[in-house]
C-alpha cells in the first residue's frame, strides 16, 4: 500500500495531539487529585462528579458541549478570539483540547485512588520525624504511588489517541489540518478505502497492546513474564 501524505499526517497528528494531551492532563490532573485524595471540603462531591461527566456523557455530547462554549460565538470562545486572536476550533488545538478532556477524568480517578491506597501511617510517620508537606508528598506519597499515576497516565494516552465523537465536533474531519488516526479511518471507510481503513487500525492496535502490555508489567512491578 502506497502512504499516502493524509495518512503519515494523521499518524504524526495523533501522536502529536495524544502527548500534548497527556502532559496537560497530568499538568492539571495531579494537583486536582491530591485535592480530592487529601483534602474535605464544601461541594467535593459535586466536584468530583463533574470532573467524571465526560467519562458518562456520549463523546458528540461532549463535543457539542465544547463547540458551545469554544465557538467563536460562544462565551469563551469569542472572549479568546478578542483577547488572543486565535480559535480552538476546526484546527489542531481543537482536537488537543478533545482529547484532553476525554482523557481528564481517567487520570484523575486512577491518580485519586493511587494517591488514597498509600498508607496513612506512612505518611503520618514521616510528619513525626519533622518532616514537611512537600517533602512527605516527594519522598513518602509519590515514590508508593508512582506505578498507579504512571498507569493512569498511559490510560490517558490512549484514550486521548482513540478519541473520536467530541474530536469531530470540535476540530473537524479537515484534511492535512485535524484528521487524527480516528478520523482518517472514518473517512477511509466512508470512502471505500479499505486498504488504508485497515492500515490504520494495525497501527491503533499495536499501540493499544503496547499500552496494555505496558500497564500490565508495571501492575507486576516490572517482573518478567
Amino acid at each position: 500500500m502506497n502512504i499516502d501524505p493524509e495518512l503519515l499526517f494523521s499518524i504524526k497528528l495523533s501522536l502529536k495531539v495524544s502527548l500534548l494531551s497527556t502532559i496537560t492532563v497530568f499538568s492539571l490532573g495531579l494537583p486536582l487529585a491530591c485535592l480530592l485524595a487529601y483534602r474535605e471540603f464544601r461541594f467535593k462531591n459535586l466536584l468530583d462528579a463533574m470532573v467524571a461527566l465526560p467519562l458518562v456523557f456520549p463523546p458528540v455530547v461532549t463535543g457539542y458541549i465544547l463547540l458551545l462554549l469554544l465557538g467563536k460565538r460562544g462565551p469563551l470562545g469569542e472572549l479568546l478570539y478578542k483577547l488572543l486572536g486565535f480559535t480552538v476550533v476546526f484546527n489542531w488545538k481543537g482536537a488537543l483540547l478533545a482529547s484532553s478532556v476525554a482523557a481528564f477524568p481517567i487520570f484523575v480517578k486512577g491518580a485519586r485512588a493511587a494517591l488514597e491506597g498509600v498508607d496513612r501511617k506512612l505518611i503520618e510517620a514521616s510528619y513525626t520525624l519533622g518532616k514537611g508537606k512537600v517533602e512527605t508528598f516527594v519522598k513518602v506519597v509519590l515514590p508508593l504511588a508512582k506505578q498507579g499515576i504512571i498507569a493512569s497516565l498511559i490510560l490517558s494516552f490512549a484514550r486521548a489517541l482513540g478519541e473520536f465523537g467530541a474530536t469531530l465536533m470540535v476540530a473537524g474531519n479537515i484534511p492535512m489540518r485535524t484528521n487524527t488516526i480516528p478520523l482518517e479511518i472514518y473517512s477511509a471507510i466512508s470512502s471505500g478505502d479499505f486498504e488504508k481503513a485497515n492500515f490504520l487500525t494495525l497501527i491503533t492496535a499495536l499501540f493499544s497492546i503496547t499500552v496494555i502490555y505496558t500497564i500490565n508489567r508495571l501492575s507486576q512491578g516490572g517482573k518478567r513474564w
